[in-house]
């Protein structure tokens, strides 16, 4: 059959976005394949349309429960066969699965990587005609990746058991180069088509804010986007039961998510969210993975999140239909203390060696690193994020927070200076660096008890800039972070040259 039937009968499009024929082509050719391709970019029809074209099926590695109950949901409902086998079936319905995959009623079937070596699923594999087999969020393959699952280096070994090697085929949406680099060379992928779409969403707005009071920022955003359909991702539980409430007692039609609820209770909550039965979701981000709702207006990120790759993956929610979407970030110096503390935390259940810990580590502390230079950089907002991913982007896009605000060039050469020598004399005073909050109260000559006691009032620099107000000194030393002239120590939070 031909790709293009297939596209319209069973999905009803008319044309193929950019990339997908390329990777179908490819697939049908007999070659393996690598897509990177941005949220909502269509990645799942380059593996869908391969598999109603070729014999037998097509095996799809998925790494949530949900997104595969979606996925089967929503190709069942456009005639298509498919399964999914994962811990959510019994006993007795994996047995089905098994037999109905034995007598080919099926055409694609999901599975969760721990299942391939589990259940003799292996045995019935050998048994199988699979002609592809595609890896849905690849990039958990990969240590580099912002979702390493050890269970996804199980994939390879499962292929070399088949008696007849599949086509591969590998999806992403966020994959810096070095990723991409890994998913190709654990996969063992065969002189791969790849295909890099890009990672641009021209129809997002980018901002950062820095709110004194969070929640009244929250608040007031919200209250500007009234009727829309939106995410607020928080980094704590306990933080989205007390939003998701609040907001519900005001009037917003809101629900919530997180891994603590019961499975039920979350799936009622996303289906509520998905077919507009609530208009804001609430949640950690054990949410959001493979959701496909096209009419998302607006994520705020209530807590900066641990990595420019995570941060766009959840942002990457918004404005799937193509329409434009605001994605905001609250940022605050606790956000990058969180942040250390979680990190700091080794993994569980993961069996890694004292040393895969501390690479493992050093790739999160950098990638922290470049998450908090995003909040406070001047730069354009979207260059900033292109550059992390590798892709050459003008210097301004005129679609964020960055650009929408007409800087006037200014010398602060003089403020620069007063700013860098308090931070050395505070270090000759105390031996040891203070966090920004306590260089600006010195500056602006605060009376504080604790700042008093530490005798830092005695300073040359005390008081010298109390004319201007500590928020305008805290930019400062933002720009000034932001140029590299300053750096603050992650472990805790000090301000250094």
């Amino acid at each position: 059959m031909d790709p293009k039937y297939i596209l319209k009968k069973y999905f009803g499009y008319d044309a193929f976005r950019p990339g997908q024929e390329e990777l179908i082509h490819g697939i049908l050719s007999g070659r393996d394949a690598l897509g990177i391709m941005p949220t909502g970019g269509g990645k799942s029809l380059c593996y869908q349309v391969p598999a109603l074209v070729l014999p037998g099926i097509t095996l799809v590695v998925s790494p949530l429960i949900s997104l595969m109950q979606d996925q089967v949901l929503s190709l069942k409902a456009a005639g298509v066969s498919a399964a999914y086998i994962n811990s959510s079936l019994s006993g007795a319905q994996m047995k089905a699965v098994y037999r109905n995959l034995l007598s080919g009623q099926y055409k694609i079937v999901y599975i969760a990587p721990e299942r391939l070596d589990y259940g003799g699923f292996g045995e019935l594999a050998a048994k199988l005609q699979i002609s592809l087999l595609a890896v849905d969020e690849a990039h958990c393959i990969s240590q580099w990746g912002q979702d390493f699952r050890p269970s996804y280096l199980r994939i390879l070994n499962f292929v070399e058991q088949l008696p007849v090697r599949p086509v591969l085929a590998a999806f992403t949406a966020t994959a810096t180069r070095q990723v991409q680099e890994d998913i190709e060379r654990i996969l063992m992928l065969r002189d791969p088509v790849r295909v890099v779409t890009g990672f641009d969403r021209r129809n997002l707005y980018f901002e950062v804010r820095q709110p004194k009071q969070k929640q009244t920022e929250l608040l007031k955003i919200l209250s500007q986007r009234k009727n829309q359909s939106g995410i607020i991702y928080f980094s704590t539980r306990k933080k989205v039961e007390e939003l998701c409430e609040y907001l519900c007692s005001v009037g917003y039609s809101a629900t919530r998510y997180h891994a603590g609820l019961e499975e039920a209770e979350r799936r009622q909550n996303q289906d509520d969210f998905i077919h507009d039965n609530c208009l804001i979701m609430v949640a950690t981000n054990a949410f959001g993975m493979g959701i496909d709702k096209s009419n998302v207006s607006f994520v705020i990120h209530y807590n900066m999140p641990q990595s420019l790759e995570a941060y766009y993956q959840e942002a990457g929610r918004a404005g799937r239909d193509g329409t434009k979407a605001d994605c905001i970030l609250l940022f605050s110096g606790s956000d990058a203390k969180i942040a250390q503390f979680l990190i700091d935390q080794p993994p569980e259940n993961q069996n890694l060696t004292e040393e895969q810990w501390e690479a493992l580590h050093w790739r999160d502390i950098r990638r922290l690193n470049c998450m908090i230079d995003y909040c406070k950089t001047t730069r354009c907002l979207r260059k900033f994020i292109l550059d992390y991913f590798g892709q050459q982007a003008p210097e301004r896009c005129d679609n964020c927070g960055t650009c929408a605000v007409d800087y006037v060039p200014k010398d602060i050469t003089k403020e620069a200076q007063m700013i860098l020598s308090c931070v050395v004399r505070i270090h000759d005073k105390l031996n040891y660096y203070v966090g920004a909050a306590t260089v600006c109260r010195v500056l602006s000559g605060s009376k504080e008890k604790k700042l008093l006691q530490l005798g830092l009032d005695h300073l040359s620099t005390y008081g010298l800039m109390m004319n201007v107000s500590r928020e305008r000194i805290r930019d400062l030393v933002s720009h000034l972070e932001s140029e590299g002239y300053l750096i603050t120590e992650r472990e805790h939070q000090t301000l250094r040259p």
